[in-house]
Protein backbone atom coordinates (compact mmCIF):
# COMPACT_ATOMS: atom_id res chain seq x y z
CA UNK A 1 0.00 0.00 0.00
CA UNK A 2 1.32 3.28 -0.76
CA UNK A 3 2.23 5.08 2.54
CA UNK A 4 3.17 2.18 4.35
CA UNK A 5 5.41 0.19 1.69
CA UNK A 6 8.23 2.39 2.27
CA UNK A 7 10.71 0.58 4.43
CA UNK A 8 14.35 0.46 3.79
CA UNK A 9 16.61 -0.95 2.12
CA UNK A 10 16.08 0.67 -0.77
CA UNK A 11 17.71 -0.30 -3.94
CA UNK A 12 17.61 1.59 -7.70
CA UNK A 13 14.90 0.99 -9.70
CA UNK A 14 13.62 2.63 -12.98
CA UNK A 15 12.05 5.28 -10.38
CA UNK A 16 14.76 5.99 -8.62
CA UNK A 17 15.26 4.47 -5.17
CA UNK A 18 12.47 1.59 -3.94
CA UNK A 19 11.85 -0.02 -0.96
CA UNK A 20 10.24 -3.67 -2.14
CA UNK A 21 9.75 -5.59 0.38
CA UNK A 22 10.13 -5.29 4.27
CA UNK A 23 9.05 -6.77 7.11
CA UNK A 24 8.56 -4.96 10.32
CA UNK A 25 8.24 -6.13 13.26
CA UNK A 26 7.39 -3.23 16.57
CA UNK A 27 6.30 -3.34 19.09
CA UNK A 28 3.73 -0.65 20.91
CA UNK A 29 4.68 1.76 18.16
CA UNK A 30 3.06 5.04 19.17
CA UNK A 31 4.39 8.25 16.71
CA UNK A 32 3.27 10.89 14.58
CA UNK A 33 6.05 10.54 11.64
CA UNK A 34 5.97 13.94 9.81
CA UNK A 35 7.51 13.51 5.94
CA UNK A 36 10.59 14.59 4.70
CA UNK A 37 12.10 14.37 1.21
CA UNK A 38 15.34 13.56 2.98
CA UNK A 39 17.56 10.90 1.54
CA UNK A 40 17.48 7.87 3.87
CA UNK A 41 20.42 6.96 5.97
CA UNK A 42 20.23 3.38 5.38
CA UNK A 43 20.86 4.05 1.09
CA UNK A 44 23.74 2.53 -0.68
CA UNK A 45 26.39 5.07 -0.46
CA UNK A 46 26.53 5.21 -3.83
CA UNK A 47 23.04 5.97 -4.16
CA UNK A 48 23.03 9.13 -1.48
CA UNK A 49 22.92 11.46 -4.39
CA UNK A 50 20.06 10.11 -5.99
CA UNK A 51 16.80 11.68 -6.11
CA UNK A 52 15.12 10.16 -2.93
CA UNK A 53 11.28 9.67 -4.91
CA UNK A 54 9.95 10.67 -8.52
CA UNK A 55 7.67 9.70 -10.93
CA UNK A 56 7.44 6.15 -12.59
CA UNK A 57 8.96 5.81 -15.98
CA UNK A 58 7.89 3.67 -19.21
CA UNK A 59 10.76 1.52 -19.28
CA UNK A 60 11.33 -2.55 -20.06
CA UNK A 61 12.05 -3.69 -16.27
CA UNK A 62 10.56 -4.21 -12.52
CA UNK A 63 12.77 -4.50 -10.12
CA UNK A 64 12.21 -5.74 -6.43
CA UNK A 65 14.09 -5.51 -3.21
CA UNK A 66 15.36 -8.04 -0.91
CA UNK A 67 13.08 -8.86 2.26
CA UNK A 68 14.44 -7.33 5.18
CA UNK A 69 13.39 -7.58 8.89
CA UNK A 70 13.42 -4.69 11.32
CA UNK A 71 12.54 -5.92 14.78
CA UNK A 72 16.31 -5.30 16.18
CA UNK A 73 16.57 -1.29 16.82
CA UNK A 74 15.10 0.94 19.32
CA UNK A 75 11.65 2.38 18.73
CA UNK A 76 12.87 5.64 17.37
CA UNK A 77 14.78 4.57 14.98
CA UNK A 78 12.21 1.79 13.75
CA UNK A 79 10.05 4.78 13.50
CA UNK A 80 12.77 7.20 11.54
CA UNK A 81 13.30 4.03 8.82
CA UNK A 82 9.33 3.70 8.12
CA UNK A 83 9.43 7.73 8.18
CA UNK A 84 12.33 8.11 5.66
CA UNK A 85 11.11 5.24 3.48
CA UNK A 86 7.60 6.65 3.17
CA UNK A 87 9.72 9.71 1.33
CA UNK A 88 11.46 7.64 -1.11
CA UNK A 89 9.05 5.66 -2.31
CA UNK A 90 6.00 7.73 -2.72
CA UNK A 91 6.45 11.67 -1.58
CA UNK A 92 6.75 12.93 2.10
CA UNK A 93 3.53 12.37 4.05
CA UNK A 94 2.56 12.23 8.02
CA UNK A 95 1.92 8.99 9.60
CA UNK A 96 0.56 7.68 12.64
CA UNK A 97 0.28 4.27 13.98
CA UNK A 98 -1.72 3.86 17.66
CA UNK A 99 0.36 2.34 20.11
CA UNK A 100 -2.15 -1.02 20.21
CA UNK A 101 -0.80 -2.07 16.87
CA UNK A 102 1.74 -4.61 16.80
CA UNK A 103 2.59 -3.18 13.23
CA UNK A 104 3.79 -6.55 11.81
CA UNK A 105 4.18 -6.29 7.69
CA UNK A 106 5.50 -7.94 4.71
CA UNK A 107 5.69 -4.71 2.20
CA UNK A 108 6.15 -4.95 -1.27
CA UNK A 109 6.59 -3.03 -3.98
CA UNK A 110 7.41 -3.43 -8.04
CA UNK A 111 7.73 -1.39 -10.87
CA UNK A 112 5.94 -2.22 -13.83
CA UNK A 113 6.72 0.00 -17.42
CA UNK A 114 4.84 3.61 -16.51
CA UNK A 115 3.73 2.39 -13.26
CA UNK A 116 4.50 1.63 -9.52
CA UNK A 117 2.40 -1.33 -7.32
CA UNK A 118 3.18 -0.93 -3.61
CA UNK A 119 1.47 -3.33 -1.29
CA UNK A 120 1.55 -4.68 2.14
CA UNK A 121 0.63 -8.10 3.69
CA UNK A 122 0.09 -8.87 7.36
CA UNK A 123 -2.18 -8.59 10.23
CA UNK A 124 -4.30 -5.58 10.22
CA UNK A 125 -2.81 -2.64 10.48
CA UNK A 126 -5.18 0.40 11.57
CA UNK A 127 -3.43 3.91 11.08
CA UNK A 128 -3.85 7.62 9.38
CA UNK A 129 -1.21 8.87 6.50
CA UNK A 130 -1.98 12.49 5.39
CA UNK A 131 -0.23 14.55 2.49
CA UNK A 132 -0.23 17.93 3.76
CA UNK A 133 0.14 21.70 2.30
CA UNK A 134 3.37 21.90 3.70
CA UNK A 135 4.69 18.60 2.63
CA UNK A 136 3.60 19.61 -1.10
CA UNK A 137 5.57 22.51 -0.95
CA UNK A 138 8.94 20.59 -0.09
CA UNK A 139 8.13 17.51 -2.74
CA UNK A 140 5.62 17.66 -5.53
CA UNK A 141 6.64 14.67 -7.65
CA UNK A 142 3.69 15.35 -10.01
CA UNK A 143 2.28 11.95 -9.46
CA UNK A 144 -1.20 10.34 -9.32
CA UNK A 145 -2.43 7.23 -7.65
CA UNK A 146 -5.33 4.84 -7.19
CA UNK A 147 -5.83 3.64 -3.57
CA UNK A 148 -7.45 0.07 -4.10
CA UNK A 149 -9.01 -2.01 -1.12
CA UNK A 150 -8.38 -5.50 -1.23
CA UNK A 151 -9.41 -6.12 2.22
CA UNK A 152 -10.70 -4.05 5.45
CA UNK A 153 -11.97 -0.93 4.92
CA UNK A 154 -10.27 2.85 4.82
CA UNK A 155 -11.22 6.24 3.71
CA UNK A 156 -9.24 8.41 1.42
CA UNK A 157 -10.11 11.89 1.51
CA UNK A 158 -9.24 14.98 -0.83
CA UNK A 159 -10.41 18.05 -2.21
CA UNK A 160 -13.17 18.41 0.42
CA UNK A 161 -14.85 15.18 -0.25
CA UNK A 162 -14.15 11.78 1.85
CA UNK A 163 -14.40 7.93 0.11
CA UNK A 164 -15.56 4.83 2.40
CA UNK A 165 -13.71 2.29 0.38
CA UNK A 166 -14.90 -1.30 0.98
CA UNK A 167 -13.22 -4.24 -0.47
CA UNK A 168 -12.98 -4.21 -4.22
CA UNK A 169 -13.39 -0.44 -4.62
CA UNK A 170 -10.81 2.23 -5.04
CA UNK A 171 -10.28 5.72 -4.77
CA UNK A 172 -8.29 8.21 -7.06
CA UNK A 173 -6.06 10.69 -5.49
CA UNK A 174 -3.60 13.60 -7.11
CA UNK A 175 -0.38 13.88 -4.70
CA UNK A 176 -0.15 17.23 -5.72
CA UNK A 177 -2.82 18.26 -3.83
CA UNK A 178 -3.28 17.52 0.37
CA UNK A 179 -4.71 14.19 1.11
CA UNK A 180 -5.67 11.58 3.84
CA UNK A 181 -6.18 7.91 4.35
CA UNK A 182 -7.43 6.21 7.40
CA UNK A 183 -8.08 3.04 8.40
CA UNK A 184 -6.99 -0.47 7.74
CA UNK A 185 -3.71 0.26 5.75
CA UNK A 186 -2.37 -3.26 5.39
CA UNK A 187 -5.84 -3.66 2.94
CA UNK A 188 -4.79 -1.31 0.57
CA UNK A 189 -2.68 -1.27 -2.61
CA UNK A 190 -1.52 1.79 -4.31
CA UNK A 191 -0.89 2.09 -8.02
CA UNK A 192 1.06 5.05 -9.32
CA UNK A 193 1.94 6.92 -12.63
CA UNK A 194 3.06 10.27 -14.01
CA UNK A 195 0.53 12.71 -14.35
CA UNK A 196 1.51 13.35 -18.03
CA UNK A 197 0.63 10.09 -18.75
CA UNK A 198 -2.86 10.79 -17.83
CA UNK A 199 -5.28 11.94 -20.38
CA UNK A 200 -7.14 14.34 -18.24
CA UNK A 201 -7.06 18.13 -17.61
CA UNK A 202 -6.58 19.17 -14.21
CA UNK A 203 -10.28 20.22 -13.41
CA UNK A 204 -10.97 16.21 -14.31
CA UNK A 205 -8.54 15.30 -11.62
CA UNK A 206 -10.27 17.41 -9.12
CA UNK A 207 -13.54 16.04 -10.06
CA UNK A 208 -12.36 12.74 -9.54
CA UNK A 209 -10.62 13.21 -6.24
CA UNK A 210 -12.61 11.80 -3.14
CA UNK A 211 -14.76 9.68 -5.06
CA UNK A 212 -15.04 5.43 -4.71
CA UNK A 213 -14.80 3.78 -7.93
CA UNK A 214 -16.30 0.15 -8.03
CA UNK A 215 -14.74 -1.61 -11.22
CA UNK A 216 -14.21 -5.64 -11.37
CA UNK A 217 -12.17 -5.37 -13.99
CA UNK A 218 -9.69 -3.23 -12.12
CA UNK A 219 -10.01 -5.05 -8.95
CA UNK A 220 -9.60 -8.36 -10.82
CA UNK A 221 -6.14 -7.40 -13.10
CA UNK A 222 -4.56 -5.61 -9.85
CA UNK A 223 -5.63 -8.29 -7.60
CA UNK A 224 -3.41 -10.99 -9.77
CA UNK A 225 -0.70 -9.13 -10.48
CA UNK A 226 -0.54 -8.42 -6.58
CA UNK A 227 -0.91 -12.30 -5.60
CA UNK A 228 1.86 -12.75 -8.42
CA UNK A 229 4.13 -9.90 -8.17
CA UNK A 230 7.45 -12.26 -9.06
CA UNK A 231 5.90 -13.59 -11.68
CA UNK A 232 6.14 -9.81 -13.51
CA UNK A 233 9.91 -9.32 -13.10
CA UNK A 234 11.14 -8.72 -16.40
CA UNK A 235 10.56 -7.75 -20.15
CA UNK A 236 7.06 -8.75 -19.27
CA UNK A 237 6.32 -6.23 -16.28
CA UNK A 238 6.04 -3.16 -19.05
CA UNK A 239 3.16 -5.10 -20.76
CA UNK A 240 1.17 -5.78 -17.38
CA UNK A 241 1.89 -2.44 -16.53
CA UNK A 242 0.33 -0.86 -19.44
CA UNK A 243 -2.66 -2.89 -19.31
CA UNK A 244 -3.21 -2.13 -15.37
CA UNK A 245 -3.19 1.72 -17.02
CA UNK A 246 -5.61 1.33 -19.69
CA UNK A 247 -8.32 0.02 -17.42
CA UNK A 248 -7.31 2.55 -14.30
CA UNK A 249 -8.14 5.19 -17.42
CA UNK A 250 -10.54 3.79 -18.99
CA UNK A 251 -12.66 3.65 -15.54
CA UNK A 252 -11.58 7.05 -14.94
CA UNK A 253 -13.31 8.24 -17.79
CA UNK A 254 -16.02 6.04 -17.43
CA UNK A 255 -16.99 8.50 -14.18
CA UNK A 256 -16.55 11.38 -16.03
CA UNK A 257 -19.13 10.16 -19.37
CA UNK A 258 -16.50 9.96 -21.77
CA UNK A 259 -16.30 7.60 -24.55
CA UNK A 260 -13.52 5.21 -25.56
CA UNK A 261 -13.05 7.37 -27.97
CA UNK A 262 -11.60 9.91 -25.60
CA UNK A 263 -9.12 7.69 -24.36
CA UNK A 264 -5.06 8.68 -25.67
CA UNK A 265 -4.38 7.76 -28.59
CA UNK A 266 -2.51 4.35 -28.76
CA UNK A 267 0.79 5.51 -30.53
CA UNK A 268 0.85 8.66 -29.07
CA UNK A 269 0.62 7.49 -25.32
CA UNK A 270 3.05 4.84 -25.98
CA UNK A 271 5.66 7.53 -28.12
CA UNK A 272 5.06 9.65 -24.73
CA UNK A 273 6.11 6.36 -22.61
CA UNK A 274 9.05 6.03 -24.52
CA UNK A 275 10.21 9.73 -24.35
CA UNK A 276 9.33 9.50 -20.77
CA UNK A 277 11.91 6.41 -19.37
CA UNK A 278 14.54 8.39 -22.06
CA UNK A 279 14.88 11.65 -20.89
CA UNK A 280 18.52 11.10 -19.34
CA UNK A 281 19.55 9.95 -22.74
CA UNK A 282 21.39 13.15 -24.32
CA UNK A 283 20.87 11.27 -27.79
CA UNK A 284 17.61 11.35 -28.08
CA UNK A 285 15.87 12.57 -30.90
CA UNK A 286 12.71 12.38 -33.22
CA UNK A 287 14.48 10.31 -35.73
CA UNK A 288 15.17 7.93 -33.13
CA UNK A 289 11.68 7.74 -31.71
CA UNK A 290 9.83 7.36 -35.27
CA UNK A 291 12.45 4.68 -35.53
CA UNK A 292 11.75 2.82 -32.88
CA UNK A 293 8.03 2.81 -33.31
CA UNK A 294 8.01 2.08 -37.16
CA UNK A 295 6.61 5.35 -38.46
CA UNK A 296 7.96 8.27 -40.09
CA UNK A 297 9.36 11.51 -39.07
CA UNK A 298 6.14 13.21 -40.46
CA UNK A 299 4.19 10.99 -39.39
CA UNK A 300 5.38 11.47 -35.60
CA UNK A 301 5.26 15.48 -35.90
CA UNK A 302 1.38 14.81 -36.90
CA UNK A 303 0.44 13.26 -33.84
CA UNK A 304 1.57 15.50 -31.59
CA UNK A 305 -0.24 18.14 -33.45
CA UNK A 306 -3.58 17.21 -31.39
CA UNK A 307 -0.89 17.95 -28.24
CA UNK A 308 -0.47 21.54 -29.76
CA UNK A 309 3.26 21.17 -28.92
CA UNK A 310 6.15 19.26 -31.10
CA UNK A 311 7.95 16.36 -30.42
CA UNK A 312 11.06 18.20 -29.32
CA UNK A 313 9.17 20.83 -26.83
CA UNK A 314 7.60 17.97 -25.35
CA UNK A 315 10.76 16.34 -24.69
CA UNK A 316 12.28 19.92 -23.44
CA UNK A 317 9.34 20.30 -20.94
CA UNK A 318 9.72 16.43 -19.70
CA UNK A 319 13.28 17.20 -18.84
CA UNK A 320 12.79 20.58 -17.39
CA UNK A 321 10.04 19.23 -14.70
CA UNK A 322 12.83 16.77 -13.85
CA UNK A 323 15.32 19.42 -13.27
CA UNK A 324 12.95 21.40 -11.41
CA UNK A 325 12.15 18.24 -9.17
CA UNK A 326 16.37 17.40 -8.78
CA UNK A 327 16.40 21.08 -7.85
CA UNK A 328 14.05 21.21 -5.10
CA UNK A 329 15.00 18.24 -3.15
CA UNK A 330 17.29 18.28 -0.32
CA UNK A 331 18.74 15.14 -0.57
CA UNK A 332 20.63 16.59 -3.73
CA UNK A 333 21.68 20.14 -2.63
CA UNK A 334 25.21 18.70 -2.62
CA UNK A 335 24.77 17.87 -6.72
CA UNK A 336 25.42 20.89 -8.37
CA UNK A 337 22.90 22.71 -10.65
CA UNK A 338 25.11 22.19 -14.07
CA UNK A 339 25.25 18.50 -13.24
CA UNK A 340 21.16 18.23 -12.91
CA UNK A 341 20.85 19.58 -15.65
CA UNK A 342 23.41 17.28 -17.41
CA UNK A 343 21.80 14.06 -15.78
CA UNK A 344 18.66 15.32 -17.51
CA UNK A 345 20.28 15.90 -21.16
CA UNK A 346 20.91 19.52 -20.69
CA UNK A 347 25.07 19.28 -22.06
CA UNK A 348 25.56 22.84 -22.43
CA UNK A 349 24.99 24.70 -19.25
CA UNK A 350 24.02 27.97 -20.51
CA UNK A 351 21.68 26.59 -22.72
CA UNK A 352 19.84 25.07 -19.37
CA UNK A 353 20.04 28.25 -17.71
CA UNK A 354 17.95 29.95 -20.22
CA UNK A 355 15.46 27.73 -21.35
CA UNK A 356 14.79 26.92 -17.13
CA UNK A 357 14.18 31.10 -16.94
CA UNK A 358 12.17 30.89 -19.65
CA UNK A 359 9.64 27.64 -18.38
CA UNK A 360 10.07 28.71 -14.70
CA UNK A 361 10.55 32.74 -14.52
CA UNK A 362 14.07 32.57 -12.82
CA UNK A 363 17.45 30.67 -13.14
CA UNK A 364 17.64 27.34 -11.67
CA UNK A 365 19.85 28.90 -9.06
CA UNK A 366 17.45 31.21 -7.66
CA UNK A 367 14.51 28.07 -8.19
CA UNK A 368 16.84 26.26 -6.29
CA UNK A 369 17.27 28.98 -2.82
CA UNK A 370 13.30 29.42 -3.28
CA UNK A 371 12.48 25.81 -2.67
CA UNK A 372 13.71 26.07 0.61
CA UNK A 373 11.45 28.74 1.69
CA UNK A 374 8.02 27.94 2.90
CA UNK A 375 6.36 30.29 0.37
CA UNK A 376 4.26 28.72 -2.09
CA UNK A 377 4.17 32.13 -4.38
CA UNK A 378 8.04 31.21 -4.45
CA UNK A 379 7.61 27.94 -6.17
CA UNK A 380 6.40 27.55 -9.54
CA UNK A 381 5.73 24.95 -11.21
CA UNK A 382 5.59 26.77 -15.16
CA UNK A 383 3.21 26.12 -17.81
CA UNK A 384 0.62 22.93 -17.95
CA UNK A 385 2.65 20.17 -19.55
Amino acid sequence: MAVMGAFMPTIKSTYGPIACAARVENDDLDAVVHGSAHGSAGMPPADRNQPTHGPPRACDNSGVAALTRVHDERREARVERVRQGICETIAPFDLRIGKDQDCRAEIHSVDLGMIRIVCAKGERIDGEVVRTSRLIRRSDPDLCKIDLQLHGRTVVGQDDRQAALPAGAFSFVDLSRPCELVGDLNGVVAVMFPRALLPLRYQDTRQLAGEAFDSALVTTLIGQVVGRLQDYIGPSGGRVGSAVFDLITAALSTRLDRPATMLPDTQLWRVKTYIEDRLADRDLSAGQIAAAHHMSLRYLYRIFETEQTSVGSWIRARRLDRCRRDLADPALLGRSVSAIGARWGFVDATHFGRAFKTQYGMTPSEFRRASCTDSRDRMPTGPPI
